[in-house]
Parts: structure tokens; sequence; C-alpha cells
């Protein structure tokens, strides 16, 4: 394996609190996922720098930030997301190293989706409104005037996921600060290094000291304190279901709103009318980009019994196909896990798949090199009911299920404690519409995988979380509405 290439740049590594970098007393290591190797050591934050963090957002927030009319905070905004186009090359580069993601992926999605983000909520900043409601007045004595305005939560705690970790920053960051709210941002100890770049563009840009504070740090000290800090108003998670249900009751002491975007178990549905060939290309992408593991990833593919074969057949090519190694060679097309730790994971969801009676059709290995590189991996035959068609994986494993009627693909496609998204590829339009409305999921794509913009809502149903972040709904999100009553 070619050795993976040097950044071009120097990493930061420190804590963006109050408009100031500092270093922590601790550190952690951050891991090269394709080699195994060091790639640097990161400050670690703890409940202390938690606490300058929310009180810097808090001054903030009642002061320089609450003075900044939305026109300046989208001006802010629109500043970032030049900035961040500007190093679009070494951030690619960075959640390359720090992900283990082939780079051209961030380049393609990841970097633009941010920059996009950004500049999506720089124009809704300056146009958060209210509404006048007509009433029968006052006590039958006088008339009154009413009207509601939308005013920022306040301090917003975002915990931000290892996968891609600077497209969900900006999630979390666009519109809480277009709609006047301070954050504290906790990314992820896996893969923090695009962030904290981030940090350095976010200072560059003339943000006022306080409004964006970033304490990297571990889950287990600054992440839970900055859940359960008194002064923080909200929280917004991405990750897993486990941990978003341990932050749900944390959170519940002090009555904080909560955004919790929790993973899924996304169905592909292959319909008899298909375009088969279209739709096998659209699975592999939803199953092998980011090496699976992407909250939306379509690792459960039902497919019409009477395309079955063709659709297995073409999967176990499309995995023998992929090019494992470093992220930065041109003839990569699937990098590393990001730890060893997912990497074991990954490995042993393949053994409770075989030991479960599925039919392995491709994968289930691990390559001999370094790095915590898994074979994608597809299995046939699988029964809904196992463990491979039921737990997020969040590796490259698909598991392929028939189905005869469409009946039976919606009651498959439904059975799952998970609602994150669903794709269906059929050339039927009503047959789309009708689908659509009955799987029950946050997002459905038709005839396409991961259609995500900013301007659209993003979230799920059942354990795949609480809230929506993106377009209107992530400003309703991020602002409380309040009522206000003239007696004339």
């Amino acid at each position: 394996m070619t050795a993976v290439a040097e950044p071009q740049t120097s990493f930061v590594t420190g804590l963006f609190i109050d408009g100031a970098w500092s270093d922590a007393d601790q550190t952690f290591d951050d891991i090269n996922p394709a080699t195994g190797d060091l790639l640097t050591r990161v400050s670690s934050g703890d409940a202390a720098h938690i606490d300058r963090a929310v009180a810097a957002a808090r001054a903030a927030l009642e002061g320089s930030w609450a003075a900044t009319p939305g026109a300046a905070r989208g001006a802010l905004l629109y500043r970032l997301a030049d900035l961040v186009e500007r190093d679009a090359a070494e951030l690619a580069r960075l959640e390359a190293l720090d992900v283990g993601k082939p780079v051209g992926q961030p380049a393609m999605l990841d970097i633009p989706n941010a920059v996009a983000t950004f500049r999506h909520f720089a124009g809704w900043a300056d146009k958060i409104q209210g509404t006048t409601i007509p009433t029968a007045g006052y006590l039958g004595m006088a008339q009154t005037h009413s009207y509601t305005v939308r005013e920022p939560v306040g301090v917003i705690g975002a915990i931000v996921p290892w996968n891609t970790p600077l497209m969900i920053a900006a999630w979390k960051l666009g519109p809480a600060l277009a709609a006047g709210n301070t954050i504290v941002v906790k990314p992820p100890e896996d893969a923090p290094l695009s962030i904290l770049h981030l940090g350095k563009l976010i200072e560059e840009a003339g943000f006022p000291a306080g409004v964006v504070n970033i304490v990297p740090g571990l889950g287990s000290t600054a992440g839970a304190a900055l859940v359960a800090h008194p002064g923080v108003d909200k929280i917004s998670f991405t990750g897993s279901p486990e941990v978003g249900r341990q932050i749900q009751k944390s959170a519940a002491d002090t009555f904080k709103r909560v955004t919790l975007e929790l993973g899924g178990k996304t169905p592909q549905i292959v319909c008899e009318d298909a375009d088969v060939v279209a739709a096998i290309n659209g699975i592999a992408m939803g199953l092998f980009f980011n090496q699976g593991e992407v909250c939306a990833a379509g690792t459960r593919i039902l497919v019409h019994r009477s395309h079955y074969d063709t659709v297995v057949d073409a999967l176990a090519q499309a995995a023998d196909a992929q090019v494992l190694g470093d992220p930065f060679a041109e003839t990569t097309t699937m990098g590393a896990l990001v730890s060893e730790k997912q990497k074991q994971r990954v490995l042993d969801y393949i053994e409770k798949g075989k030991a479960e009676g599925a039919r392995l059709v491709a994968g289930g290995t691990q390559p001999d090199q370094p790095g915590f590189f898994v074979r994608p991996t597809i299995f046939a035959d699988v029964d809904n009911r196992s463990t491979i068609a039921r737990e997020e994986i969040f590796g490259p494993v698909g598991a392929v299920i028939p189905f005869d009627t469409v009946e039976e693909a919606i009651a498959i496609a439904n059975d799952t404690e998970y609602g994150l998204a669903a794709t269906i590829w059929t050339q039927n339009v009503s047959l789309a519409h009708t689908l659509a409305a009955k799987v029950r999921a946050g997002a459905v794509w038709v005839n396409g995988w991961a259609a995500i913009d900013p301007a659209l809502p993003w979230g799920g149903m059942k354990a795949s979380g609480i809230g929506r972040e993106l377009g209107w709904a992530g400003i309703v999100a991020n602002t409380e509405e309040k009522v206000v009553t003239v007696v004339l």
C-alpha cells in the first residue's frame, strides 16, 4: 500500500474558547485509520473547560451577539462559507487523514455541502419572522393586538460525530448562528481536525468572541459535562441511539431542548419495474460510500424476486471491485474504518451474519495490510429478523432480502426500530408516491440515494431521533416562539 500523504499544514490541536486558543494539560491520541499510526495529540478538554466555554457563550449571547442584527449575522456566515471554500482542499485532506475516507469523497460532498449550508442559512438570518394573530379581544372590554416573535433558544451544545464531522458541524452551526444563538462545539475524539481548522476560519471571519467555542475532548468528560451543564439551553447531538438515550435522560434534569439524530437501517426497495442498472449503481453507492459509515447507509436491500439474482450477483461484483487503500491514491475507492474498535465491531457483525444463516456472497474479511480495513461485504438470503438486518453496523455490509409484493416490501421496510431514510427504485410515479407515503422514514428518496440539501429538513422517526436539522425546520429547532399581546 502506498504511504499516506502528509498534510501540507500543521494541525490545529487546541481549545477555542472566548475567541482565544489555548492548550489543555491533558491530550488524547488522534490515530490515522489508514495506517494505525499516530497523527497527532489533541488537547483534551474537561468540565472546567466546558464551564469556561459556556460562560463565554452566555456572555456573547447577552452582549455582542444580541446586538448583532440578522443582516450582520448573515454577512459573517457568508464570509465563513467563502473561507471554507477557499480552504476546501486542506479540509478534504484533514477529513481523509482523520476519518480514513478517500479524499475525493469529502471534496465532492462534505465540503461543498458545508459551504452550501453556511450560505443557505446566511440568507435566513435577516428573514426570521413572527406572525400577527387576531383574537376576540380582552375580556370583552378591549381590543388586542397579538403577535409572535422567534427568539434564539440560547446557548447550544453541539456534539458532532466522526463520520462526516465538518459537514454535520455546519448543519448545527448554520441554523443556530443564523437564529442568533451561541454555541459550544464538542468535536469527535476520533476525527477532530477539520472542525478545529474550522475554528481558525471562524476566528478569521470575525465572529465576536464567545459566539462559537470549540472544546475537543472525550465524550465521557467534555461531552458529559456539556450535556449536564445548567448554562446550556439545548443539545444538538448526532450519533448512536445508545448515547442519544443517555443524553435525553441527562437533558431532562435541566429541561434542555434536544435535537437527536441517531442513525438508521435504511431500506433500498427495488421494485419490479425498476431500472435495475441504475438501482444497482445507486445501491452500491449507498452501501460503500464513506466505508458504509453513514447514518443513512442503504444497508437493507429489498429486491423484487424477479430481479433478486441479478442484483445479488451485481452487488457481489461491485463489492469485489472496490479498491481499499491509501485515501490519497487515485486508484482507491474505499478507505479504512475510523478505528480499531470500529473495525472489530464490523467484523463481529459479519460473523453474526454467518452464524445466523445468511449467505455470504462477497467480502467478509480484512485485507492483509496496515490500517483498519474491512472488505466490503454482501449477504444474500437474509432474514429481516436477523442481527445484521436489525442493528446498525456502520460499515460496508449489505443485507439483501427478497420480496414478492409491494405490501410485503413495505412491511419489511417498516419492520425496524429505525426510521431515518429510505430509497425506492421504481419508474412508476404513482407507485413512488404510494410507497413514500407508507414507508416510515424521515427522508424518502426515489431513484437516488442521499439526495440531501441544506434547504431540506433532516431527521428521523422512531429510534432514529427527535427533531429536525436544516431547512426552515432548522430555524424552528433553534428558536423559541414568544407571543406578545397588547391590550388596546
